[in-house]
């Protein structure tokens, strides 16, 4: 038997087109009309310079940017990071891990993702 390999992105590629793509429950990746919400182009991705900015290892954001893109938009519209409510935020998001069967690191991740994109936006919090 004969495997291959595929990429990360190419991975995600493949599971994003399997979710479906709209308003409502199923999340806005095409951009949101009040400014808060947005398409996945105005989620940033994580870099090294948001690594050293935020004193969080890349691998870690890179963790968070992925569990958000998949799994977030699955109940809700995307909420732009730089717009969300770190206090609120941090209280919502052990019920919201639990209701989609995520492990705490992943919520550990999703949290240092959203502080990291705050930092370096200058976006205080």
């Amino acid at each position: 038997m004969k495997f291959e390999f595929v990429s990360i992105s190419a991975a995600l590629l493949i599971i994003t087109a399997c979710v479906p793509i709209g308003g409502g429950a199923t999340g806005d990746m095409g951009g949101g009309d009040d400014g808060s919400v947005g398409g996945i182009s105005e989620v940033p991705n994580p870099s090294a310079e948001m690594a050293k900015v935020s004193g969080t290892s890349l691998s870690q954001l890179q963790r968070g940017h992925v569990v958000y893109m998949l799994n977030c938009g699955q109940c809700h519209q995307y909420p732009l990071p730089e717009n969300v409510d770190i206090m609120d935020f941090e209280d919502a998001m052990p019920k919201m891990i639990r209701h989609a069967g995520l492990a705490t690191s992943d919520e550990n991740a999703v949290l240092d993702y959203v502080a990291a994109v705050k930092k370096q936006k200058g976006v205080e919090f």
